[in-house]
């Protein structure tokens, strides 16, 4: 099961350490964290994802909710959640080509193109997991030279 994981703390030294180290204790894998200062500079907001049974997650967001610093946790729904990833593709081009169709496919997903050059581009790709996984499938086959990504970052809808 995918969940996803959002962890209002307090803004102090070390808690991304302590977070992490709770899940590195109970051999719990973080498929991606994303941090950030919230409107009040006291607290960050964590988002993690990760694919655990629903027993571990149910575990997990328990023993974070237990934290000192922590404020507020919650497991959040997917269908009731925004929640987006950055992600930046090096792609090879071995022809002129292959920019008009890298160019195709990212316009198709949203993304934008940056730093064109004769033997690659970057594509900038703001999607959810699964929209960045269906585009690294499509973009495979003209050769992909670097991948960085930030992690979801997520928020509940309201009324939610």
């Amino acid at each position: 099961m995918w969940a996803i994981i959002s962890i209002l703390v307090e803004n102090k030294t070390g808690i991304l350490f302590k977070v992490t180290n709770l899940f590195r204790s109970r051999n719990f894998n973080i498929d991606s964290i994303s941090v950030g200062v919230t409107e009040n500079p006291a607290y960050s907001r964590m988002t993690i994802t990760t694919n655990s049974d629903e027993k571990q997650v149910a575990q997990i967001v328990k023993q974070l909710d237990k934290m000192i610093d922590t404020v507020e946790v919650k497991q959040l729904d997917e269908h009731k959640t925004v929640y987006r990833e950055l992600c930046l593709f090096m792609i090879k081009l071995s022809n002129a080509n292959d920019s008009m169709e890298v160019n195709k496919i990212a316009t198709a997903y949203g993304g934008k193109v940056h730093d064109v050059k004769k033997e690659s581009l970057m594509v900038e790709l703001t999607a959810t997991p699964h929209q960045i996984q269906a585009f690294e499938e499509l973009i495979k086959p003209f050769g992909i030279i670097d991948v960085a990504r930030t992690g979801v970052a997520a928020l509940q809808r309201s009324g939610s």
